[in-house]
């Protein structure tokens, strides 16, 4: 660390110090009304000698340099001799860095009998005490100083904890605050810093017996509530306390704040939003507020409230907005307002949503038959971030969703060349090329992606449906969707692709199992294609249609769905 800055900062002052105490006085003027006493008159006056300004030198150059014993023992020799609080100051703090805690101790005792008001001095006093282990000796100075803030005794308490919440030796701090708080046991807050304090050092029995009496003195007392709450297990024994706490004191935001957040960790997303609802109604125009109601109302697939809250926030324009743009752009898109879509989505500024919203705004133009500003859009974004792999990916989904899987190809092997071992560029070139029987192709960039990642379910996956799909090496088919199983047991797409396998191999009922499991997380529509085919092929052509029909409801322009329904039903 540079002490040079300080060093000159320090210089700079005490000489102006020394030459105002040098200058001769000149007459008072007279007057009525004293000026207010600056800081220079509070600070000794002296001469600045050649010695004072050696051993300045010395403490601030040995302190640059690491030696911070050298420069503690210095500055507390300058700070004696001077009595100055700034250098007294530094002399306990380059103590303290260098751990001689006496020495620190006596500048800081010093320091205290110089500027007796100085919280940083308490502070540090406080410190050094529990640092050299003197606990009763650090207990007796605190005793008087909270005895000084009656009747404001509760709240230094509190301010008191928060200030060695940090300090790592919790049951020393458990052994002061115990010992503190004794002649304040009537106040609440002397029961909440105790069980701060058990908590801290791991005494949870005591913490919970501590902060239900301290909600037995106070019952409304929403930080209690909540630290009440921290120490009950997760999930719905949290819940179950604070939704008890909420009905007794329904006007309590805070801790309606802290339940609501709960619910959204236990996804019981309707339930929080109807708490973030109230808090809301309380505060109609907190900007946090709308942002947590509109973003769970698209949890819940309420777009209409979800569109209303998040347009007031952006109306109010505090905090992030771009996020809220993100979601007005997918919320118009899935209703179809293109224009409007377009519209958000270009006014994502910054931040982790811009890709996705450039990757949509490309989609909405492709639905309005415009690939090839769609294609310029990507093209122009990639020039900025050229590194992004998932504006390559994007255009690549362009094409294929336009149906020129050729094109998509080219595109990616082109890239694939410039970075043959990217990871996502294998992957999707692969399954570019499955779609143009490129079987071969398709095995050897999966192949180079399962030695680059292992660990890569999807690479395993996508070679052994290829070849399951294909009526094509079954046995080695069943190892690599095996291998994608162990590394990923509950994705749907290799439940899917283990179905489909053993559909392939003739087992139809147990196939069937498994794709109406997969169907069952993930209602995509190529699984719901295998479900159909395995249905009719039991026999259970019925089914199978009322299958295919919904699903076709749904996705209207799946290729592989309908392929699939056109060899069955011409």
């Amino acid at each position: 660390m540079n002490h040079f800055p300080r060093l000159f900062a320090l210089l700079l002052a005490l000489a102006s110090a020394c030459a105002w105490a040098q200058a001769p006085a000149a007459a008072p003027a007279p007057t009525t009304t004293p000026a207010p006493a600056k800081e220079e008159d509070r600070l000794p006056k002296q001469e600045l000698t050649g010695q004072i300004l050696y051993q300045f030198l010395l403490a601030e150059i040995a302190a640059q340099r690491g030696q911070f014993g050298l420069s503690a023992g210095a500055y507390l020799d300058l700070a004696v001799s001077t009595r100055d609080p700034r250098i007294v100051r530094r002399a306990a703090e380059i103590a303290f860095h260098a751990r001689q805690y006496d020495a620190a101790l006596t500048a800081c005792r010093l320091w205290l009998s110089l500027e007796p008001e100085s919280a940083q001095a308490k502070q540090m006093l406080s410190t050094l005490l529990l640092a050299s282990g003197r606990v009763e000796e650090l207990a007796g100075s605190l005793a008087r100083d909270l005895a000084a803030e009656a009747p404001r005794v509760g709240d230094a308490l509190i301010r008191l904890a928060r200030a060695f919440v940090r300090y790592p030796d919790k049951l020393a701090i458990q052994r002061l605050f115990d010992q503190l708080t004794q002649p304040y046991l009537d106040l609440a807050e002397a029961h909440l810093v105790r069980a701060q304090a058990a908590a801290g050092a791991g005494d949870a029995a005591r913490a919970r017996s501590e902060i239900d009496q301290a909600l037995e003195l106070r019952p409304g007392w929403e930080l209690a509530a909540l630290f009440k709450a921290e120490l009950l297990p997760k999930g719905a024994a949290q819940l179950d306390f604070l939704k008890i706490w909420l009905a007794a004191n329904p006007d309590a935001q805070d801790v309606r704040l802290g339940y609501a957040r709960g619910l959204v960790s236990e996804k019981r997303y309707e339930v929080a939003r109807i708490e973030f609802r109230r808090l809301l109604s309380a505060s109609p125009n907190n900007p946090d507020m709308l942002y947590a109601v509109g973003i769970l109302s698209l949890q819940v697939n309420d777009a209409v409230e979800a569109e209303q809250q998040l347009k007031r926030f952006v109306e109010i324009g505090r905090g992030d907005l771009d996020p809220a743009r993100f979601y007005l752009g997918q919320i118009a898109d899935q209703a179809g307002r293109a224009d409007e879509a377009l519209r958000w989505y270009d006014q994502v500024a910054a931040g982790e949503h811009v890709m996705p919203a450039k990757v949509r705004a490309s989609q909405v133009l492709l639905r309005q038959g415009k690939l090839d500003e769609a294609r310029e859009r990507l093209a122009a974004a990639r020039a900025n971030a050229p590194g992004d792999i998932r504006l390559v990916v994007a255009e690549a989904q362009l094409l294929r969703d336009a149906g020129r899987h050729a094109d998509a190809f080219a595109f990616l092997a082109k890239v694939l060349e410039v970075q043959p071992d990217q990871p996502d560029l294998l992957y999707e070139t692969a399954l570019a090329a499955e779609k143009l029987g490129y079987v071969d192709v398709l095995e050897r960039h999966l192949r180079r992606l399962m030695a680059l990642k292992p660990d890569s379910a999807q690479a395993y996956n996508a070679l052994g449906f290829s070849l399951a799909d294909r009526n094509l090496r079954l046995e080695e088919a069943a190892q690599l969707i095996d291998k994608a199983l162990s590394l990923a047991p509950d994705d749907p797409f290799i439940l899917d692709s283990k179905g489909w396998l053993l559909f392939r191999q003739g087992k139809q009922a147990a196939a069937l199992e498994i794709l109406q499991k997969a169907f069952a997380q993930k209602p995509d529509p190529e699984i719901a294609a295998h479900i159909g085919e395995v249905l009719w092929v039991l026999g259970r052509a019925t089914e199978a249609l009322s299958v295919w029909r919904e699903a076709t409801k749904a996705y209207p322009t799946n290729e592989a769905l309908a392929a699939t329904i056109k060899r069955f039903v011409p």
